[in-house]
């Protein structure tokens, strides 16, 4: 069996739908999880969905995707914007990765503006809210593939 795509979701992101929906949607994680399955298994993909409040907990999961995932998928939430931890993992992994954002960065405050983890993704997807996890993994599919 493929090894699957570490979907990993970092902290606040188990508050979906009840956090800010103006900014990210309506949708549980819930919600983004089974639709991230269907569209892996349409895609012929299988999906390890995570999440986590807690830094070191996302730093562990993508240092072990480095043996037992194909390529990663993270949404590290605030992290994006303060963790060279992750960052070193990622670069350690040497796995593709696309970084996911529910919300666009770039036009909101100016801290979230800049992400640490962007320097070891492959892509970054952002503003289009749980469709973007989607999107990831047809990026993922074809860079696999490839």
């Amino acid at each position: 069996m493929a090894k699957p795509i570490y979907v990993l979701n970092g902290p606040n992101l188990n508050m979906l739908g009840l956090r800010e929906p103006a900014i990210y949607g309506s949708d549980s994680l819930d919600d983004v999880r089974k639709k991230a399955e269907a569209r892996a298994k349409a895609l012929g993909l299988t999906i390890d969905f995570r999440q986590s409040n807690i830094e070191g907990e996302l730093v562990t999961w993508v240092q072990e995707a480095r043996d037992k995932a194909a390529a990663i998928i993270l949404n590290a939430g605030a992290y994006s914007h303060s963790s060279i931890a992750l960052l070193d993992a990622m670069q350690a992994a040497e796995l593709p990765v696309i970084e996911v954002h529910l919300s666009n960065i770039f036009r909101r405050e100016p801290y979230r503006q800049h992400s640490y983890i962007s320097h070891g993704a492959k892509g970054v997807i952002c503003g289009l809210g749980a469709k973007g996890y989607e999107l990831a993994l047809e990026a993922l599919a074809d860079l696999l593939a490839a």
